[in-house]
C-alpha cells in the first residue's frame, strides 16, 4: 500500500469514529442547552445502546432491520425517565450538583448493565454484509457506510425537527430563554425531558453504529463519552455545528497521529487535544460564549 493509499485510509477511519464522535457530542449539547449542565451518563447511552441491540438481537430474536430502532427508542426512553426520576426531582438547582447527579446516574447504569450483561466482552454483526469496496486507495467497509450515512440522516432529521416541527421549535425557545418560553404557555420540564430523551437516542444510535467496529461491554461507553465530550468541547460546547465539527476534527486527528506516529497514544490524543482547547480557545472552534470557560 502506497503512502498515499495509507493516508486515504486513515482519513476513511478517522471520519468514521468522528462521526460517532459527533453524535455523541451533539447529546452532550442537546442537554447542555436545556440544563447548562454536562450529562457524564451520555457515554452509558452508548453502551446501553449496543447491549439493547444484543438482547434484542440475541434474546428476542427480532431481526436486525428491528432490533436496531427498538434499542435507539429504549435507550431514548431510559434517557427521558433520567431527567424525569433524577433531574427534575432534585430540589437544589445548582448547576454542581445536578453535574454530580449524572455522574452518579453514570456509575449506576453501568453497574445495572455489569449486572445484567456481565464483565465479559459480547459481539454484535455487522448491520449489513461485509463486502469491502475500494475508493481513491481505501477500503470501505459496508460498516463504515453505514455510519457515515446514519450519521448524515440523524443531523438532517436533527435539522429539520428543530426548524420545522412545533415541539422543535419550542425545545429551542426553551433553550435560549426558559422564563420567556415559559411566559409563552411552554412547558420547561417537559421540553428538557424530550432533551434527554433526544440526547438518548443519539447515544444508541452511536452505540450500535460503532459496536459492529469496536467491542461491546458494560463500560465502552466510558472512553467514547469522553471522546465525544472532548469533541464538543473544541468544536464549541453548546453549538449544533461545532459538535459536528469537532468530532469529525478529533477522529481525523486521532487516525493520523496513530497511523503516522503510534497507536500507543490513539486514546491519548483526545485528552491533548481537550486540554489544548480549554488552555488556547475556551470557546471552541464555533464557540459564540468567546470569553466563557467550559
Amino acid at each position: 500500500m502506497s503512502f498515499g493509499d495509507q493516508i486515504a485510509q486513515y482519513v476513511v477511519s478517522g471520519l468514521t469514529t468522528g462521526a460517532v464522535y459527533a453524535l455523541v457530542a451533539l447529546g452532550f449539547c442537546l442537554i447542555y442547552n436545556a440544563t447548562r449542565i454536562v450529562n457524564f451518563a451520555q457515554g452509558d447511552f452508548l453502551s446501553l445502546g449496543g447491549l439493547m441491540t444484543y438482547t434484542f438481537l440475541t434474546g428476542v430474536g427480532l431481526p436486525m432491520i428491528l432490533a436496531f430502532p427498538c434499542a435507539v427508542v429504549s435507550v431514548a426512553l431510559v434517557g427521558a425517565m433520567m431527567e424525569r426520576l433524577a433531574i427534575r426531582p432534585a430540589k437544589s438547582r445548582q448547576v454542581m450538583v445536578l453535574i454530580f447527579i449524572t455522574i452518579a446516574a453514570s456509575i449506576l447504569m453501568r453497574g445495572i448493565f455489569k449486572h445484567l450483561w456481565g464483565k465479559d466482552a459480547l459481539a454484535l454483526p455487522p448491520l449489513s454484509p461485509e463486502v469491502p469496496l475500494r475508493v481513491l486507495g481505501a477500503t470501505l467497509t459496508p460498516q463504515n457506510l453505514w455510519v457515515l450515512g446514519m450519521t448524515l440522516a440523524a443531523i438532517v432529521a436533527l435539522l429539520w425537527f428543530f426548524n420545522r416541527t412545533l415541539t422543535g421549535k419550542a425545545m429551542r425557545a426553551t433553550s435560549i430563554n426558559p422564563s420567556a418560553a415559559a411566559l409563552m404557555g411552554i412547558d420547561a420540564n417537559r421540553m428538557t425531558m424530550y432533551s434527554f430523551g433526544l440526547a438518548g437516542g443519539l447515544g444508541a444510535l452511536a452505540g450500535v453504529l460503532i459496536t459492529p467496529i469496536t467491542s461491546l461491554s458494560y463500560e465502552v461507553g466510558v472512553i467514547m463519552g469522553l471522546k465525544g465530550f472532548a469533541a464538543a468541547v473544541l468544536g464549541g460546547y453548546g453549538s449544533f455545528v461545532g459538535a459536528i465539527l469537532g468530532g469529525l476534527v478529533l477522529g481525523l486527528i486521532e487516525s493520523l497521529s496513530a497511523g503516522l506516529i503510534s497507536s500507543v497514544y490513539k486514546d491519548a490524543v483526545a485528552f491533548v487535544v481537550l486540554l489544548l482547547v480549554l488552555f488556547l480557545r475556551p470557546g471552541g472552534l464555533m464557540g459564540v460564549k468567546s470569553g466563557e470557560r467550559v
